[in-house]
């Protein structure tokens, strides 16, 4: 690599601060690599303000495809960032806004280390959610590597989180969703799409963290378990609404 890591982090900033896309990172730096990438969105993060939680990325078949890679990624959740229930999106904020449906953890208690499984996950989670992510890339059209997804924060944008529900009795795996765009049904999934099990996202997520030195999950935060479904391009006027068996529904519109 010839660029400063912060000139890099720099240049997402400005894309993100000028709502204007730019070329990928790895463009003009083919060397970069995935986890200076993450070095990269740790800058990000340290002047990101209040951390709401964590978000996974390319956890299910139909997000792999649609980004053309074939791994997860993970990112961090700004608190900044969050929509209530009822606001609108403001996509004059945005470049390139998409949606897609979320199963959300809200965690009970801290969590961490690097042999977490799917199993410690549940015992840690006070409650689930229905949700939705806002997507906002700052490459041009969405066209990236691994490194430089996640040098962007996972293309992290806006997220929703849903009324929570206790998790007791409910089998994620097996959550039917169904993710509508202006009234037509665009995608339907289980909560098995996101790495064989929501909580198994969660886990390969506290594990990540763990190898990159991280403190892991605090209680209190919340976690995007990853995309169900391929994300749908939003503008003015849209609707979108995500509803998951047994955890309901949530709904947002485009302003």
């Amino acid at each position: 690599m010839t660029a400063d890591i912060g000139e890099l982090a720099a240049r997402l900033a400005t894309a993100a601060e000028h709502r204007t896309a730019i070329p990928p990172l790895t463009g003009d730096e083919p060397g970069l690599d995935t986890e200076t990438g993450y070095t990269i969105q740790r800058l990000a993060r340290d002047t990101a303000g209040p951390l709401a939680g964590w978000k996974l990325g390319l956890t299910s078949r139909a997000g792999q495809a649609q980004a053309g890679i074939g791994e997860p990624v993970h990112g961090f959740l700004a608190s900044a960032n969050a929509l209530d229930l009822g606001q609108p999106l403001a996509s004059h904020e945005l470049i390139q806004p998409r949606a897609e449906p979320q199963i959300v953890f809200l965690i009970g208690r801290d969590l961490s280390g690097p042999a977490v499984t799917a199993a410690d996950v549940l015992a840690a989670t006070a409650s689930v959610a229905p949700g939705l992510e806002i997507l906002d890339s700052r490459f041009l059209d969405y066209r990236f590597t691994a490194p430089d997804l996640v040098a962007d924060n996972a293309s992290a944008g806006r997220y929703l989180v849903g009324a929570p529900v206790p998790l007791d009795g409910i089998d994620l795996r097996l959550a039917g969703v169904v993710f509508e765009h202006d009234g037509e049904v665009v995608g339907t999934a289980a909560g098995a799409a996101a790495l064989g099990h929501p909580a198994a996202a969660v886990a390969w997520l506290v594990r990540s963290l763990a190898a990159a030195g991280d403190e892991g999950l605090r209680a209190g935060q919340v976690v995007l378990s990853g995309g169900l479904t391929a994300a749908v391009p939003l503008r003015p006027g849209d609707v979108v609404v995500v509803g998951i068996d047994r955890l309901g529904s949530v709904e947002l519109a485009v302003a």
